[in-house]
Formats: C-alpha cells, sequence, structure tokens
C-alpha cells in the first residue's frame, strides 16, 4: 500500500498518542489496528511494510495507515518515535495521501503539534486531538516532489503562503508584487500558480475575500458601516458602497437591513 484516502471534515477521535518504542523485544514487530488509524512521526532509520509494500523509515519522515492494515516494522536498533492511534470521520471530502512522506520544512511545525498533543494527553483529550487534526491537515497537503498530488491536487507552498498574507493583511492596501514578495515568487509566477489552484487572479481573490468579510460583519456585527469598510481594507464610503452594489447587489446600509429582518441576503 502506498496511498490511503482520508476524510479531515471533521477533528479525529483520539484514542492514544504518546512516545513509542519499538525493538526492546526483538528487530522485527507485525501488528495491526483493527478499528484504529496510526500516525508515526520518526526520528531514525528502519523498514516499514505496509500490506505487502516497502517503505524506507528515514528521519522526517512520518506515516499514515489505515484501519486493518498488517504493518511489519524491521528495527537496527531500539528506536523510539512520536504516534497517535485515531479514529476519522467516513463522511466528507476525501483526499488520496501517500502512506509514507518526507516532512520536509514542516517538520519542526509537525513535530511542535505532535509534542503538544503528548503533553495534553489524557488531562485535555479535546487539546490532543486538535493537535492531531492539526498534523493530519498538514500531512495531508504535504506534496511530494514529482508525484500527481504535488502536481496539481495540493496548492503549491507558494499559494498557501500567498493566501495567509491576504488573509492576515485585508485592512492593508495589497498589490500582487507585494503579495508575490511574500510568497517568494515573482508576479508572473504566482499569477499562473494562483489561477492554476483557484479559478481566481490576485486581484479577483483579495476582492471576493473582503466583501465575504464585508457581509459578514454587516450582517453579524453592530460595528459601523465606515469602520468595516476600513476593516475590509476599503476604506473610502463611496468605493465600499459601489463594490457592495457590484458584489452583493445591494448597498452596505440594505445588507444590514436584510439581516436584521432576518432574510439571507446575497452572497458575494
Amino acid at each position: 500500500m502506498r496511498e490511503t484516502v482520508v476524510s479531515l471534515a471533521e477533528p479525529p477521535v483520539v484514542t492514544s498518542v504518546g512516545v513509542g518504542f519499538h525493538g526492546p523485544a526483538g528487530q522485527v514487530d507485525v501488528f495491526r489496528l483493527p478499528d484504529l488509524w496510526q500516525l508515526h512521526l520518526y526520528p531514525y532509520e528502519a523498514d516499514l511494510t505496509v500490506d505487502g509494500t516497502h517503505h524506507a523509515i528515514r528521519p522526517g519522515r512520518i506515516s499514515l495507515v489505515p484501519p486493518a492494515t498488517t504493518v511489519r516494522y524491521r528495527y537496527r536498533s531500539r528506536c523510539q518515535h512520536l504516534f497517535a492511534h485515531l479514529r476519522l470521520p467516513g463522511a466528507g471530502e476525501r483526499r488520496t495521501v501517500p502512506v509514507m512522506q518526507d516532512a520536509g520544512s514542516e517538520l519542526p511545525l509537525l513535530s511542535s503539534h505532535m509534542k503538544q498533543a503528548v503533553a495534553a494527553w489524557p488531562g485535555t483529550p479535546v487539546r490532543a486531538a486538535a493537535e492531531i487534526w492539526a498534523v493530519l491537515w498538514r500531512v495531508a497537503h504535504l506534496a511530494p516532489p514529482g508525484s500527481p498530488q504535488g502536481r496539481g491536487k495540493t496548492p503549491h507552498p507558494a499559494v498557501d503562503t500567498a493566501i495567509a498574507y491576504i488573509e492576515a493583511r485585508l485592512a492593508e492596501a495589497l498589490t500582487v508584487p507585494a503579495v508575490a514578495h511574500a510568497a517568494g515568487v515573482s508576479h508572473n509566477h504566482l499569477t499562473r500558480l494562483f489561477g492554476a489552484a483557484t479559478g481566481d487572479t490576485v486581484v479577483a481573490y483579495i476582492r471576493r475575500r473582503r466583501i465575504a468579510r464585508a457581509r459578514h460583519l454587516l450582517r453579524e456585527s453592530t460595528l459601523s458601516i465606515p469602520a468595516i469598510a476600513a476593516q475590509v481594507g476599503i476604506p473610502d464610503l463611496q468605493a465600499f458602497n459601489k463594490a457592495c452594489r457590484r458584489e452583493l447587489g445591494a448597498s452596505p446600509r440594505a445588507v444590514r437591513h436584510l439581516a436584521d429582518e432576518g432574510v439571507p441576503g446575497p452572497t458575494p
């Protein structure tokens, strides 16, 4: 088995998390977890066979093995690793994930989340589950070089960086060159990557996210309209009014009035 399919629509149910030890009883362990997924983050070298498929374990690699799968570990010496045993929801959007991946630049963050989960378990299992859920999302978005997943199903890291930069600065004056610089790529390269990943231009994405946030604040908060306009980076009230009419089909006051009347209202 080289790949598995996961759904991350809901938090995992974590049944155990901690530091695992292999090797003390011999050089080989063979087992399966009939009902549980197993997540391992490795700092050592060994060999793993998953349903007959060999995977080399190396420092910085992470594995995600589905339930009822026979695994065979062959060790060179006594080894310890971070692990979690868990249940995942069966419903929701499904993603194909390699059983074994290199964590790459994500290793420090993945290690931190796993260690936080260990520290939280068993006193605050909800916190532990939240940390493991964060790990799973990052594992699901790792893009092995040259793999089909890395060629389009998973956004280029520059796109994720650009989106995070935009979301943190919707109140500021944003330009495509500035976003591209933050993402570490050229203007033209970001434009190509962004279009392939989102179907939007960078400018269209910024406009859509600003209006979505404006709609939320108009409908759900008592902030003044000038304050909302400033928070979404369109401080000119005339421009804000035009943007709402163009994207939402109504003025800011009308959008708020519809909310007060309990009407669902337009969406961007």
